[in-house]
């Protein structure tokens, strides 16, 4: 990886973004526009974060722009924000899944970049297919032959992200419940949504000391038959990051779709955010002179 680089890794993040709407202050950001953009000082936000985009998108194609890409493109472009759930970073025993996308099915997108090796991915593919039924990788075109050698004759989709930025899929996942543990499936669950579950069939929840609760809860969990608790273990998943649709689609850009829908924004936040877009990146401080001479 080019150091050079390195810091736009940081510049697409909560916290960047967290310290903008705020506080309009942000080292990594400000650092960011200075490396790569000439004079922009009197340039809007939403027009610096859109040419930063455009040198990722040439130039370095980056775990984020892949995420951005998969959910502007599926979630977005195929499905819809009423319909269709998206997580992040879902601890699936020791992996963690990029993307997962839940409507009436869910699907596993593991992204391997042109910046990752492959050394992980047969044991990542394994713990994902303990918990979800589709999984596919998510590569770009220099890595497909190697890929789709290595996953010949499985049921693991492979989707490329294309030189022109789109997605093709070249071999849609195959739904496999072969594989599929109820103790990982559990194990994402919180609380409150393995209880959800055990009392949709059970009607109760086991009466019992706090030590021995949890595995009173697997016990009843696991009595159920597979099929049914997987489809409320979507069920469940899919409650999760309720977001303010209007706000969401008349307010974040493209560039920002991905790192905004999982940062649980309010709509003041929406209104901060755009705020900040509006503005031009001097404000009333004289933003360069602050952060000068401060490296990353």
């Amino acid at each position: 990886m080019d150091a050079n680089n390195m810091i736009l890794n940081r510049f697409f993040s909560k916290n960047t973004f967290s310290d903008l709407i705020n506080y309009n202050r942000n080292t990594v950001y400000f650092t960011t526009i200075k490396r790569y953009l000439n004079a922009v000082e009197s340039e809007y936000n939403k027009n610096l974060i859109s040419e930063i985009y455009g040198i990722m998108t040439k130039k370095y194609r980056n775990e984020y722009f892949y995420k951005n890409t998969l959910f502007n493109k599926l979630l977005i472009g195929r499905h819809s924000l009423k319909t269709t759930t998206a997580l992040s970073e879902v601890l699936i025993n020791k992996s963690k899944a990029d993307l997962v996308l839940i409507n009436g099915k869910a699907v596993v997108y593991e992204i391997k970049t042109e910046l990752d090796n492959l050394d992980r991915l047969d044991n990542q593919l394994n713990n994902y297919y303990k918990a979800f039924n589709n999984v596919c990788v998510v590569t770009c075109e220099s890595n497909y032959d190697r890929i789709q050698s290595l996953l010949s004759g499985t049921t693991v989709g492979i989707c490329i992200l294309t030189n022109n930025n789109a997605i093709s899929t070249r071999q849609a996942p195959v739904t496999n419940n072969s594989k599929l543990e109820y103790s990982t499936m559990f194990k994402i669950l919180r609380k409150s949504e393995f209880e959800n579950i055990i009392l949709n069939f059970y009607h109760e929840l086991p009466i019992t000391n706090q030590v021995n609760y949890y595995s009173e809860c697997f016990k009843m969990f696991q009595s159920i038959q597979m099929d049914k608790v997987y489809q409320c273990m979507l069920k469940e998943l899919k409650k999760r990051n309720v977001i303010e649709i209007d706000e969401y689609k008349s307010r974040v850009p493209y560039e920002l779709r991905f790192l905004i829908y999982f940062s649980k924004y309010k709509r003041d936040d929406y209104l901060k955010l755009s705020k900040f877009l509006d503005n031009e990146i001097g404000g009333e401080a004289n933003v360069f002179s602050i952060f000068e001479g401060k490296t990353i």
